[in-house]
């Protein structure tokens, strides 16, 4: 027997219908642009003649009606416009990542088949040394931001002012009907091998949208003032092209000054009220603040690595608002948890809101979770103690790579992403990221979270970035080595953090040694990268006592 049918009429989700209500419901709200030589202002009706004249350029140029435009920018409003014009006229957009080594870059764009790039001109630099390598692309399109770089010799260049100066709108009723037609593609650098690539759908950015804008997450309105720091070829851009649309947020791009200066000027002259970027801006930004009128700010979100807990009590303590920590991958387009305060965690008081804000966050609706054993693949009980493999499921969470015919070791036998994370789940929901499995440190059968450690070193007050790995022991198998970054104007010795550390951490989780540097290596989206760190000390050997 079947079951009962709903009778709801069946609407496709798709990215168009965002631009649409954006630009009737929305069509006031402000798109501003810091660029080189000043600040530039839109709005959401704009936005729309843009994409729409845009969308008839792919069409002039000859691009396939599925074929895929790279962009290659900063976050600005010709970025944004990418966003939309070119799923909405049933493309599909790779947003190529400008901190790539050049061979990732060549193996993205070639892998991804793109027919077209706009780039930005003071982009140029990084792009047009590779363009004899990528032989599918048939047009470089330079979006002119007032940049010097010269022009590259190449055949394919052509001017963004000069093929938008007659460009017609066209209309995008009807050119995307299939809520599962792809709409972007983002690629993953994993430890070992080529980027992987993560193939959005219309339906799962739609329904990704809508889940930001809910209160436990972003609760973004039309009074918010957005500064996604994020960039827009980072993990889907955090969503943050899609759902200030949708809720009526005004957006303030921060274009190519991404400078601790230049972020938190930028936050003051333009009112700001929510703030998203990764631990390192955050960092940098921190000793600015006092001189800074942040009053607006009412939310400060901080993904793509752990959050010391040091690091944003420091922001509650300099301006009242802490840092509050969102978890995701770009396979979850990329939301999967955020470290809003429940009801029974505000009236537990100060000490259970500092303990919380340093979790991963609040399992996001729409997003499934689950923590399995490592061996049995049992599912484990949400205890807040008990740790395992961390896995999820979910309509905006991929569930294979671009150009794969199956999903592979990623994925469980019933189609949860395994994320790679190891973590715990408190009663409430709340995420406990122990570590990546990868930088867990297994010492005399013990494993010790480099998460936990970096943490409490990272409180010290004269330490400014540090990093924990794993290094080969010969009697306890293995053992932690951190590296710090000292303050500019203070000084630490390896005695001085040791005991430190030794007042907040066990006995067996402080490091065997400390080595000093200037500065933690960083990935493409400026995470600290431990696997530069692990390659680059490969023959260390602790101090034997």
């Amino acid at each position: 027997m079947s079951a009962m049918d709903g009778l709801m009429q069946d609407a496709p989700l798709t990215i168009t219908s965002i631009l649409d209500r954006g630009e009737r419901l929305w069509g006031t709200r402000e798109i501003v642009t810091k660029t080189l030589s000043g600040v530039e202002r839109a709005t959401y009706a704009d936005l729309a003649v843009e994409v729409r004249r845009l969308a008839g350029v792919l069409d002039r140029l000859g691009i396939s009606p599925d074929g895929r435009v790279a962009s290659f920018a900063w976050n600005t409003f010709r970025h944004l416009a990418l966003y939309f014009a070119a799923p909405c006229s049933g493309r599909v957009l790779h947003t190529g990542n400008i901190r790539y080594f050049p061979e990732q870059l060549v193996y993205t764009f070639e892998h991804a088949e793109d027919e077209a790039v706009f780039v930005d001109r003071s982009l140029l630099g990084l792009l047009g040394p590779l363009l004899p390598q990528l032989t599918t692309l048939k047009h470089v399109v330079v979006m002119d931001d007032g940049a010097p770089t010269p022009l590259p010799d190449d055949p394919r260049v052509v001017s963004y002012e000069e093929l938008m100066s007659d460009a017609p709108e066209t209309d995008l009723t009807g050119r995307v009907t299939d809520e599962r037609q792809a709409a972007g593609i983002c690629y993953t650098s994993g430890t070992t091998g080529h980027p992987k690539g993560v193939v959005y759908s219309h339906r799962s950015n739609w329904l990704h949208a809508i889940g930001s804008l809910t209160s436990g997450v972003f609760g973004m309105t039309d009074r918010d003032r957005v500064l996604p720091v994020v960039p827009l070829f980072h993990a889907n851009g955090w969503g943050y092209a899609h759902s200030p649309l949708m809720g009526g947020a005004s957006l303030i791009m921060p274009g190519p000054d991404l400078s601790p200066a230049g972020i938190v000027t930028l936050m003051e002259q333009e009112k700001v009220t929510v703030a998203a970027g990764v631990p390192t801006i955050w960092m940098g930004v921190a000793p600015l603040l006092k001189d800074h009128d942040l009053s607006s700010l009412r939310a400060v979100i901080c993904g793509g690595s752990a959050v010391p807990s040091a690091l944003s009590e420091a922001w509650r303590d300099a301006i009242g608002v802490p840092l509050t920590q969102a978890w995701g991958m770009t396979e979850m387009s990329p939301l999967g948890s955020v470290a809003t305060l429940r009801k029974e965690i505000e009236e537990a008081g100060r000490e259970a809101e500092v303990a919380t804000l340093a979790t991963a966050g609040l399992i996001a609706p729409g997003v499934s979770a689950r923590i399995v054993d490592a061996v049995s693949r049992e599912e484990l009980p949400w205890d807040g103690e008990t740790s395992g493999d961390l896995e999820v499921s979910g309509p905006w969470i991929a569930r294979q790579y671009y150009k794969t015919d199956k999903p592979g070791d990623s994925f469980s036998p019933d189609g949860w992403l395994r994320t790679g994370d190891v973590a715990a789940i408190t009663p409430l929901g709340y995420l406990k990221i122990v570590d990546r499995t990868k930088d867990l440190v297994k010492s005399g059968g013990e494993w010790i979270s480099s998460v936990e450690v970096e943490n409490q070193v990272m409180a010290h007050p004269a330490v400014a970035e540090a990093a924990v790995i794993a290094v080969p022991h010969p009697k306890w198998g293995e053992r932690p080595l951190a590296f710090v970054v000292v303050r500019d104007g203070r000084s630490l010795t390896k005695e001085e953090l040791t005991a430190f550390l030794q007042e907040r951490l066990g006995k067996w989780q402080v490091p065997d040694d400390v080595v000093f540097i200037d500065e933690v290596p960083k990935t493409s989206v400026g995470k600290f990268s431990k696997k530069t760190l692990r390659e680059q000390y490969a023959d260390y050997r602790l101090p034997t006592t």
